[in-house]
């Protein structure tokens, strides 16, 4: 059984609460990482259909492969990498999106990160919706492409925190599941499960942390909520914080889900195709037929339209991916599409959102939450990388940071 007396206690079992535990634990410092939900992993979460398949309904991409510290960790932990480039960078379906289109709409989007990267370099902010060509045909898809990168619409993200996101293009998969990969990772960890943390009390020599299976007592607290968590003022802190607040207000999370849906005679595709439902509007999904060569289609909904969905459960979302699938491949198609699950992440109580954009003029809310407090209390998550953010490897980087603060602060040899 955990205990109640601890050196470091980790709120939050997502990437970056394993991480910084995992780091602490190396270097013997006592902790206990404390998770509201009944398992590890957080926004990644991986679950299975009845053929065994794993089906990732949170995070799935190793982003920025070449550098991403879950790769290592996964080759570690025994599991298994594909490097099949991922659909996006493959030239979609062509009765989806014809060819010559394609070439254009590529080229509308390379001058936006064009005229964004300059843009990026004047002092003020914007929202990054002020970049778009007026006369562009590609706008709203461009801006449902959006949805699915930062989980909003363009008019409501930070022109410099959209430039600030750093990727090296290379994207694999964890062929178990990234939520299995995270969850294993932690497996080993002192760990209190099903436990959410409503308040935390900073103003004694000894931290305080309440939860719903009573109060902690630390030395040190690293938080890893998400920021729309904090924002929400779901973990109440004595003193109180209002520069997190406000920060974490700065960077609420985006609307971002995944709908599986079983594809019979799959075989006449090839793996790894893409679709798309619409390519004049904004409110359209992506379809990743076929991944891992699977007889299955992954559906990827994002900002408003991901939202409103979430309404209506997975009758919806079902509904809304048929009516996009059967204007692409025929009214017949639907007789071979079954719905296998989906998982509104915005309206999750422990996530409120899939992962966080800035809004015009908060980009640097970012540093401002991952900041320290006393050097007692400490904070990590997607949220609070400056480059990574809206990654499962940007919270590893910043829990792994945070627990190195600790580790500094206690003077220990690392």
């Amino acid at each position: 059984m955990a205990s109640n007396d601890v050196e470091v206690a980790v709120i939050g079992g997502g990437a970056a609460g394993v991480a910084a535990a995992k780091r602490l634990q190396q270097a013997h410092v006592g902790c206990l990482l404390v998770e509201a939900r009944p398992r590890l992993g957080g926004r990644a979460w991986t679950v299975h259909d009845e053929s065994g398949h794993a089906l990732d309904l949170g995070c799935g991409w190793l982003h920025s492969a070449d550098r991403n510290p879950w790769v290592s960790v996964a080759r570690a932990e025994g599991l298994s990498i594909d490097t099949t480039p991922p659909p996006w960078v493959n030239r979609p379906l062509e009765r989806s999106f014809p060819r010559a289109e394609l070439a254009d709409f590529r080229k509308a989007f390379g001058e936006f990160y064009e005229r964004l990267d300059e843009a990026a370099q004047h002092e003020g902010d914007a929202p990054a919706s002020t970049l778009l060509d007026p006369s562009s045909r590609w706008n709203p898809l461009m801006n449902a492409t959006s949805t699915y990168i930062s989980g909003a619409e363009l008019d409501r993200i930070s022109l410099k925190d959209l430039d600030r996101y750093h990727s090296t293009d290379v994207n694999w998969r964890v062929i178990e599941g990234y939520g299995t990969l995270i969850s294993k990772h932690g497996a080993t960890l002192p760990q209190m499960l099903d436990c959410p943390v409503s308040a935390i009390d900073h103003s004694s020599k000894r931290l305080r942390v309440d939860t719903s299976k009573g109060t902690i007592a630390a030395d040190q607290v690293i938080v890893t909520v998400p920021s729309s968590v904090l924002a929400a003022e779901r973990i109440r802190f004595t003193p109180a914080l209002p520069q997190k607040i406000e920060a974490a207000q700065g960077l609420p999370l985006g609307a971002d889900d995944k709908l599986f849906i079983a594809l019979d005679g799959a075989e006449e595709f090839d793996t790894s195709v893409r679709v798309y439902g619409h390519t004049d509007r904004v409110a359209t999904a992506g379809y990743h037929l076929r991944p891992f060569g699977w007889p299955i289609i992954e559906g990827y909904f994002g900002g408003d339209c991901a939202a409103g969905l979430e309404k209506g459960g997975l009758d919806a979302f079902f509904d809304f991916a048929v009516t996009e699938l059967t204007g692409v491949f025929g009214r017949d198609f639907a007789r071979r599409l079954k719905p296998i699950c989906v998982h509104g992440w915005h309206g999750d109580p422990f996530a409120l959102g899939a992962y966080s954009y800035a809004v015009p003029g908060k980009a640097d809310c970012r540093t401002t939450l991952a900041e320290p407090v006393d050097d007692r209390l400490f904070f990590a998550g997607e949220a609070c990388s400056r480059h990574d953010f809206s990654t499962a490897h940007g919270g590893y980087l910043t829990g792994v940071a945070a627990a190195e603060q600790v580790i500094a602060s206690r003077n220990i040899s690392r």
